[in-house]
């Protein structure tokens, strides 16, 4: 069946092309076979630079992968190397486009597609019930952050670039739109391998970062708004401004608000196909299907993928959503990494250094300040202050998402584009020192004036054993167990087996370091988890105790592979090599099954 339906798809792509091609149309489809080659070469060379170039810097420079990636798409775009023209191509691999995107429409579609990979995804790892739990304290940090980013970002544009004239100009809104981003995956690493990620400061910053994503993008969109009726040559209004705003909130805030109602029921509508592979693809088909509702609707595809995935992270999909699209997102966001890179044109980066040093100094100084003021003003000293400030500079996808599509509006040129990268790469390499730096010293809630407010005891739990593959056979087992007791697994990174877990009052957090599983909880729990851990290791027990009374391994293979496999001749008696073979195998075999 499956060759059949092969066969059938490609003779219904073949059968029409060759058509076309007999009835005249033979040059029109030499063109299309000429760039649909260019593109697969084009998406080869993409893909082997980003992934080699991603590792480089990953294990080799100890720094994170997209900063390779992007160094990747800067060293083969049509600025740099991929302009050198080749014999075998009659041109360029990468020619340089006219127009705001300097790449391949057909590339760029790829780029495109990423980004909504990458949005949708982080909804599904975006932790609602911590933010609920901190919510008044993050959406204050996040708000002060997003504010004073804005609107130090949008100031710098005005006051120092000579084409901007106001600050209602789309250059300038779009360039604090990107100051205020924040990606909090090195942050969330970093506190984890402290052990600060239950402090309240680390719990804090997921939640600020939580209202500074929802807040960004509402900005974006925005931003958006204004940007086509500059681009159109009327006038903005603070009317209109006020409109956009509420149409952009208000498609936010509803689309969410029945996402999140309907969202189990859908679940349980998908659990029904008892494929999963239909269940994760029906799934991003309405994160696809949500995101050109974005679109046609004037906001940014990227607010419908995301919603999409904030809807169905609270359910029971959320963390095998994840995993199952795992492949989807390795092979496209470091694409949609390696575009963005070849985006940035370094001789008009240039041309802006000293703008470019500028932005980036107030876009950390503004995170430091907004971020940091609101702090003090909930419950944190100094100190506390500090470490929130320093765990909300780095900058990421959304830095990136918000650029191109600047770029691509025609609202920013390659000089400001190249800015928006020139902050992501700073912000990303200073924030782990200074994040550490940070966390040295004492606590950071002002216990003076709230003693009720101490920093909770942790307790951590470590099991080692003597491989990897058997200690990531243990931790699939403890999560399904923490799902059977009803706790919400939530996996911060990606890529990472690092977990958090949580029902009620109740927060651990798990991570597998080679051999050997970490978790993580409060001291008035840790009994708790101590029992959970041991009813599981002896459930586990009886399980391999039930395999060990199975059949044996010979007798298995012989199943398998049968007397012809053998060489015709019979296992056991029928000759005396066979029984050989059989009596020492047999002698072995307890300390095999053991």
């Amino acid at each position: 069946m499956r060759r059949l339906v092969a066969a059938t798809a490609a003779l219904a792509v073949v059968v029409p092309l060759a058509a076309y091609a007999q009835s005249g149309g033979g040059e029109g489809a030499s063109e299309m076979t000429h760039r649909i080659t260019i593109l697969v070469l084009q998406l080869a060379v993409v893909i082997i630079a980003a992934r080699f170039v991603g590792h480089l810097f990953k294990h080799g420079l100890k720094q994170a992968a997209v900063l390779g990636e992007l160094a990747a798409g800067i060293l083969i775009g049509p600025y740099a190397l991929g302009s050198i023209p080749l014999p075998i191509l009659n041109g360029p691999l990468f020619p340089l486009e006219l127009g705001p995107i300097p790449v391949r429409p057909e590339l760029y579609g790829f780029a495109v597609v990423a980004s909504i990979v990458l949005l949708f995804v982080a909804g599904l790892e975006t932790d609602l019930p911590t933010f609920l739990r901190f919510s008044i304290k993050g959406s204050t940090i996040g708000l002060g952050g997003v504010i004073v980013s804005f609107a130090l970002g949008d100031a710098a544009a005005v006051f120092l670039l000579p084409n901007v004239d106001s600050f209602m100009h789309p250059e300038a809104l779009f360039l604090g739109t990107v100051s205020t981003a924040t990606s909090v995956g090195i942050t969330a690493r970093i506190l984890e391998e402290r052990h600060k990620l239950s402090s309240p400061e680390g719990v804090t910053i997921l939640a600020a970062a939580v209202i500074d994503d929802v807040l960004g993008i509402i900005l974006l969109a925005v931003v958006v708004g204004v940007s086509k009726v500059h681009k159109l040559g009327g006038g903005v209004e603070w009317g209109h401004i006020g409109v956009i705003a509420a149409k952009a909130f208000g498609f936010w805030i509803v689309s969410t608000v029945l996402g999140i109602i309907f969202a189990p029921k859908l679940a349980r509508g998908l659990r029904k196909f008892k494929a999963f592979e239909v269940t994760a693809s029906v799934a991003f088909g309405i994160a696809l299907f949500l995101a050109g509702l974005s679109e046609e609707a004037g906001l940014a595809m990227i607010i419908g993928a995301y919603v999409t995935g904030l809807s169905l992270s609270q359910t029971e999909l959320a963390n095998e959503l994840q995993e199952y699209l795992q492949p989807l997102y390795d092979f496209f966001v470091p694409i949609f990494f390696c575009v963005m890179g070849m985006m940035a044109n370094l001789a008009e980066m240039g041309q802006v250094l000293f703008f470019g040093l500028v932005f980036t100094a107030l876009a950390i100084l503004a995170k430091l300040i907004g971020c940091g003021l609101p702090a003090l003003a909930t419950g944190f000293n100094i100190r506390g202050a500090l470490r929130i400030g320093a765990g909300m500079l780095p900058r990421g996808e959304v830095t990136l998402i918000v650029a191109g599509i600047g770029l691509a509006s025609g609202a920013i040129g390659h000089d400001m584009f190249g800015v928006a990268v020139m902050t992501l790469l700073v912000a990303s390499v200073i924030a782990p020192p200074a994040l550490i730096r940070a966390f040295e010293g004492g606590a950071g809630l002002r216990v003076a004036a709230a003693p009720e407010r101490r920093e909770p005891e942790l307790k951590d739990i470590v099991l080692n054993f003597s491989s990897p593959r058997i200690a990531e056979f243990i931790r699939g087992q403890f999560i399904r167990s923490f799902r059977k007791e009803e706790f919400f697994v939530h996996q911060l990174e990606l890529h990472q087996p690092f977990y958090q877990i949580w029902k009620e009052e109740i927060l651990i957090t798990l991570d597998q370091k080679e051999s050997s599983i970490v978790l993580q909880t409060e001291a008035q729990y840790e009994q708790f988890v101590r029992l959970l851990v041991l009813e599981e290791i002896l459930e586990l027990k009886d399980f391999l105790e039930t395999i060990e009374g199975e059949e044996s391994p010979v007798s298995l293979s012989k199943e398998l592979f049968g007397k012809e496999k053998l060489g015709g001749e019979q296992v056991g008696n029928e000759s005396a090599e066979g029984d050989g073979i059989r009596k020492e195998e047999s002698s072995e075999e307890p300390d095999d099954v053991r």
